[in-house]
């Protein structure tokens, strides 16, 4: 393993670029709900590529945002983007942290394990005054990346109604609190407000200190509070990407028995569906 944690800091990172030319720069950036980063300023670490979430990395064909892709889909478009078997793959979003764990959960999900996340990202290397650029690479190779699908961290609606009552699993949703006990009305039209029945709430920003992660023994004790009995964790939020956050907060804690809900609450809130509820 390259780096000590699957998490890592700018000037790790640009320690890593000067000796390795094995490393992938990936900027994985989307909007946040109500916000947009499209009409701001393009500042990237040089040498970056994008890792497309919204557009080639979410499947169109279903119903709900950011589906994941099929392992075909997955593969490809990750071989466009010149990763192969070992390449050494960094993640960052110009936010700080806000998507780049959702491209780690899909990369890991997927069987690739030489992925990071630049903790802070685009605002951290700038405190940093580490150089940067406004425009992508041009990439020219494609790599030799196989994608293995890695059921075990995965979670659709059919494997949470069948465990969501289970001792040894805990839920952990991602939402605001408000949304969680269903009193500030969803984002998207069409959902129930509430949460799955016996998940906890965990708010995402609670595991955050700005744009960066918090401490790992800060980031375990939001996850020990609970008491927990499970040993294995599912976690949900709107669409799956805030949900990532917790996922990685728990992976690089200690706690790697992980799951995400991929639909969440676009998809088990939806009044169609009929799924059990709690307010």
């Amino acid at each position: 393993m390259l780096f000590k944690s699957a998490l890592i800091s700018p000037s790790e990172l640009q320690d890593t670029l000067v000796q390795n030319g094995n490393v992938i720069l990936l900027d994985c950036t989307i909007d946040k709900v109500g916000q947009s980063l499209k009409d701001a300023k393009l500042e990237l670490l040089p040498n970056s590529l994008f890792f497309d979430i919204e557009g080639k990395f979410s499947d169109h064909t279903a119903k709900l945002p950011h589906t994941l892709v099929s392992e075909q889909v997955f593969e490809t478009e990750a071989q466009a983007l010149g990763i192969d078997q070992n390449s050494i793959v960094v993640l960052y979003d110009r936010w700080g942290v806000y998507s780049s764990p959702r491209a780690w959960w899909m990369f890991k999900v997927m069987g690739f394990d030489q992925v990071y996340i630049l903790n802070g990202g685009v605002p951290a290397w700038k405190k940093n005054k580490f150089e940067l650029t406004d425009s992508y690479k041009q990439q020219h190779n494609t790599g030799n990346y196989k994608a293995h699908f890695q059921k075990n961290l995965y979670a659709d609606k059919e494997y949470i109604l069948a465990h969501y009552k289970a001792p040894e699993v805990s839920i952990f949703d991602a939402r605001s609190k408000g949304r969680f006990i269903g009193l500030v009305a969803e984002p998207r039209k069409g959902l129930n407000g509430g949460h799955i029945p016996h998940s906890k709430n965990l708010p995402f920003e609670e595991l955050l200190d700005g744009i960066y992660y918090k401490q790992t023994d800060e980031l375990k004790q939001q996850f020990d509070q609970f008491k927990t009995t499970g040993n294995e964790y599912i976690f949900s939020c709107g669409s799956g990407v805030t949900a990532s956050i917790l996922a990685f907060a728990s992976y690089i804690s200690g706690h790697t028995n992980i799951r995400v809900y991929d639909g969440s609450w676009s998809e088990w809130g939806r009044e169609e569906l009929n799924l059990p509820i709690e307010k």
